[in-house]
């Protein structure tokens, strides 16, 4: 028996949510936990944030990005369809306390779905929010309404200008420290960007923490596949993670690994796209 998708919804181009009963899992779920998720017996296991959940109604959120072959696959599901297996939640939950001074959070893109619960949390227990949001352009931000709710401000970027600042979230973060101290900021989305917010804040000598999406198999430290660097010392990004303080990640390792498999990732999605072509001509010569 399978995880019953109850509810599928498209929230920008390429991006989309699944609601999935899951009641033991939203039982446990803390913010900053994830999931591996298997959607049939020959897919991938992949880790995706737990966006939200619902203890009493047993069902737990996940906000996914089409980017290879498997996210692509799994865009068909469509309420009703089940997942074949889903383990967690897994990973420490974010260390929450609360901060005499603003939380700022930081999100790159689809890094607004891990960052949301985060910052749920934190408003919860009296900490005030400011969050920055950046995309390519305003048709790819998510989840704004939701971050409106509990922030007493959103700035926003987008790379071509078509919303807020043109330009980078690091642009709007320097202008926010140059006239406010923060507490703590909390950055998540593209390596890149992590890096880059990482290095902005240590000017400020500001505390922050990243979330990291290493690659990773099983979810449990058995693999050793999401390792990382963190002040000189080999960490998991499954049991000792996904957050970490930024200042002390090896970024340019991360960079590295995540090129281990960008040929087979390749490959594998240009044979999926090409069998989706097929069955599309069959499927027209049928109708004729």
């Amino acid at each position: 028996m399978g995880y019953r998708v109850l509810e599928k919804k498209d929230l920008a181009p390429g991006i989309y949510s699944l609601k999935v009963e899951a009641p033991l899992i939203a039982k446990k779920a803390q913010p900053g936990n994830f999931v591996i998720l298997r959607y049939k017996y020959t897919g991938e296991r992949l880790p995706f944030t737990l966006v939200s959940w619902d203890p009493d109604e047993g069902w737990v959120q996940l906000i996914i990005q089409e980017v290879g072959k498997s996210t692509r696959e799994m865009a068909q599901l469509t309420a009703g369809d089940e997942i074949l297996d889903l383990l967690g939640p897994l990973g420490k939950p974010y260390p929450m306390q609360k901060y005499s001074r603003p939380v700022v959070g930081v999100a790159g893109g689809l890094g607004a779905a891990p960052l949301y619960p985060i910052l749920v949390g934190l408003q919860k227990m009296g900490n005030q929010i400011i969050t920055i949001t950046g995309a390519r352009n305003k048709e790819l931000f998510i989840l704004r309404e939701e971050l409106q709710q509990i922030s007493r401000e959103v700035l926003v970027a987008t790379d071509d200008g078509s919303e807020g600042r043109k330009g980078f979230v690091t642009d709007v973060l320097k202008d926010l420290l140059d006239k406010e101290q923060v507490g703590q900021v909390i950055a998540i989305g593209p390596v890149p960007m992590m890096a880059a917010v990482s290095r902005v804040t240590k000017q400020y000598n500001t505390p922050t923490m990243v979330s990291l999406n290493a690659l990773m198999v099983d979810g449990t430290g058995m693999c050793g596949g999401c390792r990382v660097t963190v002040g000189g010392k080999t960490k998991f990004t499954c049991v000792d993670g996904p957050d970490f303080d930024g200042h002390q990640v090896d970024f340019d390792e991360i960079f590295r690994r995540q090129r281990f498999y960008r040929n087979q990732e390749v490959e594998s999605l240009e044979i999926f796209e090409h069998a989706c072509r097929l069955d599309s001509a069959i499927a027209k010569l049928e109708d004729k």
